[in-house]
């Protein structure tokens, strides 16, 4: 399991497209008014790691790998709530006691037990949960737990109770380096308005030009106990979130480009990170800064994050980072390379 304290800097930009619409505000990308920075949550940066673990490393219920967070229809065609997922758990084969064992077979097989038996059949979806779904391993979860009364030989009422997990892994809100207009952009469908007319139905939509986007992250050892994370697990979502990133390809999300990617592992038992490794990151802007539109617009100036990094070098056990080649890094406007400060930065290729 995880054993070292790690912090993450994750930036990628986003061009002629909506990185994360308000549905209370028209889907319009979420911008602060008093600064104009484009803000991503948390969630949306979750979510494209969920489905890049779903869609393309196997995580997506056969082989006792799961998502516990998607979207799955039940029985009705409806979608699953959170009580009905959680009991997708009832697993007889996890390990534990013979008496455990027959209760949840019995549960399984629609015979009736004794309410006295709820907290084990909870303790058996929590431990399944934990062995199969690497997003609450990684993230965490708050999942309603019930049983309804026809479970049971000698209650009335349905029983309910909740498990939850703290997320050893936690994001910022994402924000832009750079402040963002937005673009109102309006055409018309192929579709007539109402069978019989001629006129076509319009479409609008709301998107950025361009904006550069940085999340900063933190791994807890700590909690990492109570979820079972393991380093494997840590490695996948860096995967998920630098390819998940780049396979954004539906039509609103197309334009999405990974840039960098830095992991600060430090040293066991120190319970220490920098902090904020977004805010000492910086653009340094060629042209007007809400003009710019690509990468050949700016460099990444990142004098501050390296200094920090080696006030701090005793602290750390390795640096892994990834990042695109065509990503301009400059420290005082000199174009520079991680490997050339002199720092324990090993580059890792997807």
């Amino acid at each position: 399991m995880i054993k070292n304290r790690q912090e993450i800097l994750f930036i990628y930009d986003v061009t002629d497209a909506n990185p994360n619409g308000d549905p209370l505000d028209g889907n319009k990308p979420r911008i602060d008014e008093e600064t104009s920075i484009n803000i991503v949550t948390d969630v949306r940066l979750k979510r494209t790691i969920r489905d890049y673990l779903c869609d393309y490393l196997g995580y997506d219920g056969t082989n006792k790998k799961d998502i516990f967070v998607r979207e799955l229809r039940g029985e009705s065609s409806g979608l699953q709530d959170a009580k009905k997922r959680a009991l997708d758990f009832l697993d007889s084969s996890i390990e534990d006691s013979e008496e455990c064992k027959k209760i949840i077979d019995n549960v399984i097989n629609k015979i009736k037990i004794k309410k006295d038996s709820f907290f084990a059949v909870k303790k058996n979806v929590n431990n399944s949960i934990l062995d199969e779904c690497i997003d609450v391993r990684l993230f965490g979860a708050t999942i309603p737990f019930e049983l309804k009364k026809e479970v049971f030989e000698d209650s009335k009422k349905e029983i309910k109770d909740s498990i939850t997990f703290t997320g050893p892994v936690q994001f910022n809100m994402g924000r832009s380096l750079n402040k963002v207009n937005i673009m109102h952009i309006k055409g018309t469908g192929a579709f007539a308005s109402k069978e019989g007319k001629d006129n076509k139905t319009f479409r609008e939509e709301y998107v950025v030009p361009y904006s550069l986007i940085a999340f900063h992250g933190i791994v807890n050892e700590n909690a990492a106990k109570n979820t079972k994370l393991a380093d494997e697990d840590v490695s996948l979502m860096e995967e998920a979130m630098w390819n998940g990133t780049k396979n954004l390809i539906t039509r609103s999300k197309m334009g999405h480009m990974p840039r960098l990617l830095v992991r600060v592992k430090y040293k066991e038992e120190s319970n220490f990170f920098i902090g904020d490794l977004q805010k000492k990151v910086k653009m340094y802007f060629k042209k007007n800064e809400e003009k710019i539109r690509g990468l050949e617009d700016f460099s990444l100036e990142i004098k501050e994050l390296i200094s920090e990094l080696a006030q701090n070098k005793n602290k750390i056990h390795k640096i892994k980072y990834i990042c695109d080649k065509n990503l301009n890094l400059t420290m005082d406007g000199k174009e520079i390379s991680f490997e050339s400060v002199g720092l324990p930065f090993e580059q890792k290729l997807l």
